[in-house]
C-alpha cells in the first residue's frame, strides 16, 4: 500500500515537473527494491510488507538527519537544508510521530512491566518499547530517555 502510493506520487511528480520530489522518491523506489532483492538472496518472498516499507523509509529518514548533522558542522549549510528537505519529503510516507509525552508514558508503562531499575534492563524495556513505537520515534532518543530514567 505505501509503495503505491510512493510510485503514484513519483508519477505525479514526472508530470508536474517536480525534479526534486522525483528524485528522492526514486530513491525511496531504489531502497525498497535493493530491500526485496535482499529478501529474495536468503529465499523469501521479494515482496515487502507494509512495516517492512516503514523500517526502510526510517532508515532513509535516519541517514538523511545524520547527514545534515555532518553537513552543518561543516558549515554546509545549504547542503544541509537540502537532506533536511528530502526527510521532509520521506516524513510523508511514515507513521504519524508520537508526541514527547506519548512517549514518555509508552516508557513508563514499559518500565513498569518490566520492573526495570538499573542499565542492565535496558535490553528489556527496549524490546517492549521498540514494538509500540515502530516507525513512529527515534529509537535514540527514547533509549536516552530510558537511560535517564534508569539513572544514567
Amino acid at each position: 500500500m505505501i509503495k503505491q502510493k510512493i510510485t503514484e506520487d513519483m508519477k505525479a511528480a514526472m508530470k508536474s515537473g517536480n525534479e526534486f520530489d522525483l528524485s528522492v522518491l526514486r530513491m525511496l523506489i531504489a531502497a525498497l527494491n535493493n530491500k526485496g532483492i535482499e529478501k529474495r538472496g536468503k529465499g523469501l518472498d521479494a515482496e515487502l510488507a507494509d512495516d517492512e516499507i516503514i523500517d526502510v523509509l526510517s532508515k532513509e529518514s535516519k541517514k538523511r538527519k545524520e547527514s545534515a548533522e555532518i553537513f552543518k558542522q561543516a558549515g554546509r549549510d545549504e547542503l544541509a537544508q537540502k537532506e533536511l528537505a528530502e526527510v521532509e519529503v520521506i516524513k510523508k510516507y511514515l507513521p504519524e510521530q508520537l508526541s514527547d509525552a506519548e512517549i514518555e508514558k509508552i516508557i513508563d508503562a514499559a518500565i513498569k512491566e518490566t520492573g526495570a531499575a538499573t542499565i542492565k534492563d535496558l535490553g528489556k524495556v527496549m524490546a517492549i518499547i521498540s514494538k509500540e513505537t515502530k516507525g513512529k520515534a527515534d529509537s535514540g532518543m527514547i533509549s536516552q530517555i530510558v537511560k535517564k530514567k534508569l539513572g544514567i
